[in-house]
């Protein structure tokens, strides 16, 4: 059986299976999925491929590449842009992030193995230094799994990575919409240890 359901399923999933195995009976749940999820190991979610790599600029302006990041924990990957209004976009997967990342704050074996990484597709504005500011507002700090903040020391070194990862972006005709500069479909990808992509979330299915 295949699930492509909601993506704060899959992770209260996957928690309910980590807490399963440690012995725990009564795991943590989050109140807008308050009902058992499927049975840990009645479900798969199969290869959709190899999660591309890239270069990189973290929030300290160290350079890296992607692969890097989607190896070694299960990663959850968005492209943002920290100007992005659009009301289910950037705010709503980041949001979406956020709570999942609140999960991995009360539970050590989440937090340590579960990675989340947000890509800024607004190199010019998008600085490391906008970036640390902005991760600062959005996440609680000091805890919880890894979220990483990232973008790209230009346009072309970014074009790659997004056709890589079928990540349309354009320029609105007015740069002054209330939206945002940018329009872009909202892409959200689940990557497993091995840095393959084992789902692709719409604004559809992420919450």
């Amino acid at each position: 059986m295949t699930l492509r359901g909601p993506l704060k399923l899959v992770v209260v999933s996957s928690l309910i299976a980590t807490a399963t195995a440690l012995g725990e009976s009564n795991p943590p749940r989050d109140s807008d999925y308050d009902y058992d999820p499927p049975a840990p190991g009645s479900y798969s979610l199969p290869v959709v491929k190899v999660a591309p790599d890239g270069a990189l600029l973290d929030s300290a302006g160290k350079s890296l590449n992607l692969r890097d990041l989607t190896h070694g924990r299960v990663t959850i990957l968005s492209f943002i842009y920290t100007r992005c209004a659009a009301p289910k976009a950037c705010p709503y997967a980041t949001g979406v992030l956020n709570q999942i990342h609140d999960l991995s704050v009360d539970d050590k074996t989440l937090a340590k193995n579960m990675r989340l990484i947000s890509i800024s597709f607004d190199p010019e504005y998008d600085t490391p230094q906008r970036l640390a500011a902005y991760s600062e507002n959005v996440r609680e700090q000091g805890s919880g799994c890894e979220w990483r903040f990232v973008t790209s020391k230009s346009r072309a070194e970014l074009e790659p990575i997004l056709a890589a990862y079928d990540q349309a972006v354009d320029e609105r005709q007015n740069p002054a919409d209330p939206q945002g500069p940018l329009y872009h479909i909202l892409r959200v990808f689940l990557i497993d240890r091995e840095g393959r992509i084992r789902n692709i979330y719409s604004s559809g299915t992420l919450d």
